[in-house]
């Protein structure tokens, strides 16, 4: 379905041209701040301009992992604390999920590197056929793996009305300049044959209602919603998040949808716009201020 927007997407040269409109910026991180092997400096440099200029910067990301573990992360690719004021994951939303559902036996569909996620948790994990509910936090293995590979799983899953917890939403993901299946694509095809699934990260309310709230207490104020921007890299989540949370949506076309945008001239990119479900209001190749 096209998007119901009826204004154009205005490109930007730099965030700093409409920075005054806004007290949070709520900010991607991958595809935005680095593509998981390296940061981008010059986005780097416009959070902390952000920041001096006294806007809010709160990370939302879909990543399957407590907060602490991201800011880990960033601190390994170089990127400062004066960046960022806030870190929320769809992984803190997630274990809330988790926590509502504490003994229940649980079957894992994921890496194990997101282990953390379930830290402390109290979720007993077991075969796929003891478990009472899924929780899917990616691929066993994204470098060969699709969703495709556990269509039989899932179909068991199906069969038997177990729900889904979806960790990460993202379909995809850019590592290094390669596109990798996320959590939120298996998510997908467990839909597609009648399973049930809840979601946990972008575009759904309540990952930036907790970043909204982390802002607020930051800030010792209310923010109103119009004062509000989302930038990020994937009409699916990020600027379909902002639009549906009232946000300002601020769209960077070098991530997971670069080879359709990049080359393209603004008129393509306005007829692309014009297709999806979601428009963003403002557009640039990358972060910058």
């Amino acid at each position: 379905m096209p998007s119901s927007k009826l204004t154009a997407t205005l490109p930007l040269s730099g965030f700093s041209e409409i920075a005054d409109r806004f007290d949070l910026c709520l900010c991607d991180v991958w595809g935005v701040v680095h593509n998981g092997v390296a940061a981008f400096g010059e986005a780097v440099e416009a959070l902390v301009a952000m920041r001096q200029r006294g806007i809010t910067v709160v990370l939302v990301t879909n990543a399957p992992r407590p907060n602490a573990g991201i800011a880990l992360q960033l601190a390994g690719l170089g990127v400062p604390e004066s960046a960022w004021d806030a870190i929320v994951t769809s992984g803190d939303v997630c274990r809330a999920l988790i926590q509502a559902r504490a003994g229940q036996p649980m079957f894992r569909l994921g890496p194990d590197r997101d282990l953390p996620l379930i830290a402390g948790l109290d979720a007993p994990q077991v075969g796929p056929e003891q478990a009472g509910y899924v929780l899917c936090t990616g691929l066993f293995d994204d470098t060969t793996d699709t969703a495709g590979t556990y269509a039989d799983l899932l179909a068991g899953f199906a069969a038997r009305g177990l729900e889904m917890i979806c960790a990460n939403p993202d379909l995809v993901v850019e590592r290094g300049g390669l596109i990798v299946p996320c959590a939120g694509s298996v998510a997908l095809a467990y839909e597609e044959i009648g399973g049930r699934v809840v979601y946990a990260g972008k575009p759904h309310a309540p990952i930036y209602e907790a970043a909204l709230a982390l802002a607020e207490a930051k800030r010792g104020s209310p923010i109103a919603r119009g004062r509000i921007c989302g930038i990020g890299d994937a009409i699916r989540t990020d600027i379909a998040g902002a639009d549906a949370f009232g946000a300002t949506g601020i769209m960077v076309l070098a991530g997971i949808h670069a080879q359709d945008l990049m080359e393209a001239s603004w008129d393509q990119r306005h007829g692309w716009f014009a297709r999806q479900s979601h428009r963003p209001d403002y557009a640039l190749p990358h972060l910058v201020w």
